[in-house]
């Protein structure tokens, strides 16, 4: 079997795996009023998103049957399960780096096949038949997050080699400034874009797999030839 312990893969999942991010779902379906509230407060930078997630996670009525109902219905990147496959082959260190649900994430994956792989990420409890809350084992001092992306790079840094990112929005902006590369989806595309992260954009997990043996051979960057929908790849700073 082929190794690659130079590079270590953190992944995020609402958004990038799971094509829904699961808790604006089960906010729109079963969250009491008081949650938008909540949501506009934090994308004011009001508050951070554990107190935001916390909050909302408070007033979702729902049953743990209503629940696994609802995850059952999610869908995820039709092309994830080959990339996880290729990252065991390859021996590539694959983490999911989430400021969701670890619940959702075990659940939605279970229902795809992919039931192994290491998670961090915010913990859902059931506190009454109908009650949820929200707990964030993975937080950190001075970071506003439930889950700290930044901290989970420093502990990829510590088993050695690279780091890679693969994200979508605004939770791994941190992040993506303090990895080796990043594969970005929607918003974190014009934040690597802008700030000079070396990055390639892609629509889904096919391109991801299409461009890793690039990635582990030494080849991203400089610019190569990207998927048809994908635009090139930013070079990295002098």
């Amino acid at each position: 079997m082929l190794t690659s312990p130079d590079w270590n893969i953190l992944c995020d999942f609402d958004g990038t795996i799971a094509v829904e991010d699961v808790i604006d779902s089960l906010l729109d379906r079963y969250g009491r009023p008081g949650w938008e509230v909540l949501e506009r407060d934090w994308r004011e930078g009001r508050i951070g998103s554990a107190v935001c997630m916390a909050g909302q996670v408070a007033l979702l009525d729902m049953s743990k049957d209503e629940l696994a109902t609802h995850l059952d219905s999610l869908h995820i990147d039709h092309g994830f399960a080959a990339f996880v496959k290729a990252t065991i082959d390859l021996g590539i260190p694959l983490e999911i780096v989430s400021d969701g649900l670890d619940h959702a994430i075990h659940a939605i994956l279970a229902n795809h096949g992919i039931d192994s792989l290491p998670t961090v990420a915010n913990h859902l409890r059931q506190a009454a038949p109908r009650a949820w809350n929200l707990t964030s084992p993975f937080s950190a001092d001075g970071c506003r997050s439930g889950t700290c992306k930044c901290a989970r790079v420093e502990v990829a840094r510590a088993r050695g080699g690279k780091t890679l990112l693969i994200g979508d929005g605004a939770s791994d902006f941190c992040a993506a400034d303090r990895v080796d590369f990043v594969f970005a989806k929607n918003r974190l595309i014009e934040h690597c874009r802008a700030a000079g992260i070396p990055y390639a954009p892609i629509a889904s997990f096919d391109e991801a797999l299409a461009l890793l043996p690039d990635l582990l051979d030494g080849r991203l960057p400089p610019k190569t030839v990207l998927p048809t929908s994908v635009p090139n790849i930013v070079d990295l700073p002098a």
